[in-house]
């Protein structure tokens, strides 16, 4: 199954390409060992081939959508594709960007039931950025939640760099309010970007795992 949705990402990531020269076009293609979000895995702890595509205009306006395999319980195959839209910017002290996504699920249980709708807003300093989202109807909950993440892409040298994620989902959606981090390493050659990172929750049960992606965004720089 995953041997055939990255067949099919493939194909896709072929045609993206073609249009990538018509303008601001990007495509990113992403293979990792295991799809964590937000601290959890939506693979069960196995690979996921991941695509994402967007258009940014002039203006500072831009859109796309990302796709990735997914099976948080183990027992079944699905897809999650998201759609996003937003505008970003920039002032002499920082970078912003604020917009709204939209997360679609199919083929798990209560996969459609689970779309959600988040608006977000961000800054961003150098190697610096923290973002927070907010969906008034998460998962199907019928109630509303708020996820805060800070994240740094310290860089060192020879084209190295560390790695550090924290974030904390709270709301009327939780049962319990979560943190989540993550600390790794990050490393690009040429047109490549690896990083290898642990990840964990203050979940009980929950233990660190050891997350590893390899990605790349065309069109290429020369």
């Amino acid at each position: 199954m995953i041997k055939s949705r990255i067949a099919a990402g493939a194909a896709l990531l072929a045609v993206a390409a073609g249009a990538a020269h018509a303008g601001e076009f990007s495509v990113t293609p992403t293979i990792t060992n295991d799809y964590d979000f937000r601290g959890f895995s939506m693979t069960d702890e196995d690979p996921a081939f991941q695509l994402g595509a967007s258009y940014g205009f002039d203006n500072g306006i831009y859109l796309g959508a990302w796709g990735s395999n997914i099976d948080p319980s183990g027992s079944n195959s699905g897809v999650e594709i998201d759609y996003f839209a937003g505008y970003a910017g920039s002032t002499e002290a920082f970078g912003y960007d604020v917009g709204v996504v939209y997360y679609t699920y199919t083929g798990i249980p209560g996969g459609s039931d689970a779309n959600t709708l988040e608006v977000f807003a961000g800054l961003s300093k150098d190697w610096l950025s923290g973002k927070l989202s907010f969906s008034d109807d998460y998962r199907g909950s019928d109630e509303s939640a708020f996820y805060f993440e800070g994240n740094a892409a310290y860089p060192l040298p020879n084209n190295f760099s560390l790695i550090a994620h924290a974030g904390y989902g709270f709301g009327d959606a939780y049962a319990d309010e979560v943190l989540d981090y993550a600390l790794g390493v990050g490393y690009s050659y040429k047109n490549f970007n690896f990083t290898v990172k642990g990840v964990d929750t203050d979940v009980s049960g929950e233990d660190v795992r050891l997350v590893a992606t390899v990605s790349t965004t065309l069109p290429w720089s020369n």
